[in-house]
């Protein structure tokens, strides 16, 4: 039925997060989050500047250790894991930073992404160049010296070859222009055919424009959360916790 907005009880999580805790050094970030990654979905964690979102995607990561709760993904246990297990268990990071080696050519970095090759990742890859032309045009070109766009595009295509089906992305439009974000936005809507998305994103017109489904941190806990059609309307707890009007 068109317009049919599936319960999100009827949805399975692919990635479970309760009660997480997480100190760096003494500072206590994380405390007590929680929330649920449906599967074929966009799940948006907001937030202001210090509630902890990246901490949060860190954490996951096994970058920062955990005090106290779960991180279940694909009903495993990865909490406490070392990173290098966590992303063999196939969940995709793209750092805020890109976090993308300047020095390697843009093949170069997809072809290491692929880790082993097979069926699967050729047709990744091959995906991928699809939905970033850019990436098949400048496959030559060294990474460092694409504009801020292209890196993000190939930062979010290395994390997509070597996932299996969850990818975690942090502030992928910071700093683009408007006309890079909206490539951006097209982008992100058809790697959902695909995939599952947890995303961090201060721009709220476009987190609310492709996410499916939201949750909000404040001061390091899960103050609110939702169906993002709701949200887009709430405007008391938009402008309470976002300081959007």
């Amino acid at each position: 039925m068109s317009g049919y907005k599936v319960p999100i009880w009827e949805v399975s999580p692919v990635l479970k997060v309760k009660n997480l805790e997480t100190y760096i050094e003494q500072f206590h970030i994380l405390q007590g989050i929680s929330f649920d990654v449906k599967q074929g979905t966009i799940t948006v964690l907001f937030g202001r500047n210090g509630a902890g979102k990246t901490t949060t995607l860190r954490t996951i990561m096994g970058f920062y250790p955990i005090s106290d709760g779960n991180v279940i993904y694909k009903s495993e246990q990865i909490g406490g894991l070392p990173t290098y297990l966590i992303a063999r268990k196939g969940i995709g990071y793209v750092p805020e930073d890109q976090g993308i080696f300047h020095h390697l050519t843009v093949g170069e970095t997809l072809l290491l992404a692929q880790r082993t090759k097979n069926e699967e990742k050729h047709e990744k890859l091959e995906w991928m160049l699809e939905i970033f032309p850019d990436l098949k045009k400048y496959w030559q070109k060294r990474s460092g010296l694409l504009s801020g766009g292209q890196k993000q595009m190939l930062a979010i295509a290395r994390a997509y070859i070597n996932s299996n089906g969850l990818l975690l992305i942090d502030e992928p439009s910071k700093g683009l222009s408007p006309l890079m974000v909206g490539k951006l936005m097209d982008s992100i809507l058809q790697m959902k055919e695909k995939s599952t998305i947890l995303l961090v994103e201060q721009n709220f017109f476009m987190a609310s424009n492709i996410g499916d489904y939201f949750y909000i941190m404040d001061d390091g806990k899960t103050v609110h959360d939702g169906y993002m059609n709701e949200l887009k309307e709430d405007k008391e707890t938009l402008k309470k916790y976002l300081g959007v009007s």
